[in-house]
């Protein structure tokens, strides 16, 4: 059920999230859409402003030169009229102003041929219209009035002046008809930005209405699959409750079942060993008959007598007694798992460096017939845990390094520890024979042994181990090659609480 449920809500919250990130990305992509618009209208309306403002300015820069020629004309007319020198500077002002006027129209409309063209006339105009003033005023200034009055007279100044007129009003209107031009770029400028405004915005919409109904589904279904969850825990936890009783009981009645099977056995076994023994005892005294036989009347002893009383019975005596011997041991392998398995552990504090010397002191005698060595990486921690358990997997554990070694080769045997966390990890490394591959797990079976067997041994030891290893709340596997020795890694908590109860 649990798989199933994960699987289901695993998918769906793959897609949910997949989903929301395309409408993050679209949003995204909106929001950058908008900006670029943004920022292009706003070039878009500072160049729209500076060719306004120009605009202004060329107007203004027409304007000007046109009324520097109708001041200029001003000027003349009074002076020829009353004489006075102050309508003579005024001519000779609006005249020095003219020239600049005309150079800055000029510069203004430098990219424009069309008025570039236009000012080449009026400037052509206004050079003759200023000859003709300069004659008549020269008249006027060495007296001679009247030829001066009539020489104005006989002008077409009105006739130019109306020329230079019309041609100030024709570049106005050109420059209107830039700016009309201008305006309706910048009209269709706004409009393209806000269309573009508006498809963002609608994406931007779209993206946060499908995210929020997203998140809404799937935050619904997340209270539902917690419920379910929460639901599933609850019986989940009973049934653990249930079933780590059940299994509590079965090992309970494993662990007797076992201690009874084995006091059981061991009854009939002293019977099969105390009859071995009148049998043995029978059988010597056979033999000494056999033997009296042949000496006193030969003829009477059989061939097949003689074998049976010398051979015989004493090879089958002797695999009885070896095979009653081996079951014994067995037995006594068995009732020690078991008390081990009822024993109550007493947590208390392990000085390890300490443990595993007290060990190689004991192993010494075996230890230097191997012609090997102990040591100890610098300090092991320390364990809050069950001494006796602890100091029988390091023994169990030092000891088959001690057996096992490689023959001709000088034995190292080597235990360090560190510690992680909440737990330890102890590692008893040799460089004895190794184990193959395929018995890194059966080594630990009960009864299972690897490898040559020239060790005496039942096959308990590491299954023992292990067994100690998990009531202490810990874990062991081994690392090895066959010829190039073995680690057992052995990882337990630094402080045993509760472990039984857990498990």
């Amino acid at each position: 059920m649990v798989p199933s449920l994960v699987s289901r809500f695993g998918v769906r919250e793959s897609l949910a999230r997949r989903f929301l990130i395309v409408c993050m990305i679209l949003g995204f992509v909106a929001l950058i859409a908008a900006g670029v618009g943004a920022a292009w209208l706003t070039s878009r309306n500072q160049e729209h402003t500076h060719w306004v403002n120009h605009t202004y300015e060329v107007e203004i820069a027409i304007a000007e030169v046109g009324t520097l020629i109708e001041r200029g004309e001003t000027a003349r007319r009074g002076y020829l009229l009353t004489g006075e020198q102050p309508y003579l500077d005024t001519y000779a002002d609006v005249a020095a102003k003219l020239r600049p006027a005309f150079d800055r129209l000029q510069q203004l409309t430098i990219d424009n041929p069309v008025q570039q063209a236009a000012i080449a006339q009026l400037k052509a105009h206004a050079a003759e219209l200023k000859a003709q003033r300069d004659m008549t005023l020269a008249l006027a200034k060495a007296g001679r009035i009247e030829q001066a009055i009539a020489s104005f007279s006989g002008e077409t100044v009105l006739r130019r002046m109306t020329t230079l007129r019309a041609m100030g009003a024709a570049m106005r209107d050109r420059e209107k008809q830039l700016l009309v031009r201008r305006d309706a770029e910048q009209q269709a400028n706004i409009r393209l930005f806000y269309i573009t405004l508006g498809v963002a915005g609608l994406f931007l919409l779209l993206a946060a209405l499908a995210s929020i109904a997203t998140i809404v589904r799937y935050t619904r279904d997340l209270g539902a699959s917690r419920d379910m969850l929460r639901d599933f825990a609850d019986s989940l936890e009973e049934q653990v409750e249930e079933r780590t009783a059940d299994l509590s009981r079965a090992n309970d009645e494993i662990q007797r079942f076992a201690y009874i099977v084995s006091h059981d056995l061991r009854s009939p076994l002293v019977n099969v060993m105390g009859f071995t023994a009148e049998l043995d005892s029978a059988a010597a005294a056979i033999t000494d008959l056999i033997d009296r036989a042949e000496r006193d009347a030969p003829g009477l002893v059989t061939e097949d007598a003689r074998l049976a009383a010398r051979e015989d019975l004493p090879e089958a005596i002797g695999f009885i007694r070896t095979s009653t011997q081996k079951m014994d041991r067995l037995i006594n392998a068995i009732l020690k798992l078991s008390r081990e398995g009822r024993r109550v552990l007493a947590p208390g504090k392990v000085g390890m460096t300490e443990l595993v010397a007290t060990i190689g002191r004991s192993l010494q005698h075996m230890i230097d017939d191997k012609g090997a060595a102990l040591s100890i990486e610098g300090d092991l921690p320390d364990l809050v845990t069950d001494r006796l358990a602890i100091e029988q997997i390091f023994s169990n554990l030092i000891e088959n390094a001690v057996k096992y070694l490689q023959p001709g080769r000088p034995g190292r045997i080597v235990v360090r520890g560190q510690r992680v966390g909440a737990r330890v990890t102890y590692e008893i490394e040799d460089n004895g024979r190794g184990i193959g591959p395929a018995d890194h797990q059966r080594v630990f079976d009960l009864f299972r042994r690897a490898g040559n067997q020239d060790q005496p041994g039942e096959g308990i030891g590491l299954a023992h181990v292990r067994a100690l290893a998990y009531r202490l709340g810990g874990v062991i596997d081994v690392r090895s090659e066959l010829g190039k020795g073995a680690t057992f890694r052995l990882n337990l908590p630094a402080i045993l609480q509760d472990v039984e109860g857990k498990q």
